[in-house]
């Protein structure tokens, strides 16, 4: 009994401890949450790891998609080009400077294909991630719109330079151009209650 009653009162003054800890650490500023320094290693890693924990269990729950067709593909390209890659860059198309500013640096995107299913592509586009810079656009995209992006990310892989070059061309010729001043070109979506 002794024995027992002293591993108990050791545990709970070791989760103490651990506790007293974390919350000296939030409250006294010792941690360095800027934006200039990169996360410590530890921390890095449980947060690339919950996310793509968080991601795979989500997406099992989307059927697969169609096959995509090459205007879902241009379509994807268009809103990338717009609004993506100043973050994650595109086949010769370096992303924005300000982009090293932020912590974690956004990836390029050219083989995230091979790394994600179209589904978790769509978790990922549609709910973004906390603490990154990275949106959640299901709040301003229809489903028709977030599935045109993860049809282009698909098609990334498999694009040259000089082909996204040329689509971009492409895209930019036959695309109505900006909607008016105060005029969003996408559609608001309301968020979901609690």
């Amino acid at each position: 009994m002794g024995w027992t009653r002293s591993f108990a009162l050791g545990w709970l003054a070791g989760l103490a401890t651990v506790g007293g800890l974390a919350l000296g650490t939030i409250f006294s500023g010792l941690f360095d949450a800027s934006a200039s320094t990169p996360h410590m290693l530890p921390v890095s890693w449980a947060l690339r790891q919950t996310y793509a924990d968080y991601v795979h269990r989500q997406a099992r729950n989307i059927p697969p998609p169609p096959r995509f067709t090459r205007a879902q593909v241009r379509a994807g390209l268009e809103d990338y080009d717009a609004n993506c890659a100043s973050c994650h860059g595109g086949p010769g198309v370096s992303r924005a400077k300000w982009v090293e500013g932020l912590t974690p640096t956004p990836p390029y995107l050219l083989d995230v294909a091979h790394k994600w299913t179209p589904q978790e592509l769509r978790v990922i586009v549609g709910g973004g991630a906390k603490m990154s810079a990275m949106p959640a656009w299901t709040f301003h995209r229809t489903e028709g719109q977030l599935w045109d992006l993860v049809a282009f990310l698909e098609a990334l892989p498999r694009l040259s330079a000089t082909d996204y070059l040329r689509l971009r061309q492409a895209a930019a010729q036959t695309s109505p151009g900006p909607p008016p001043p105060g005029q969003d070109q996408t559609l608001p979506r309301p968020r979901p209650g609690p």
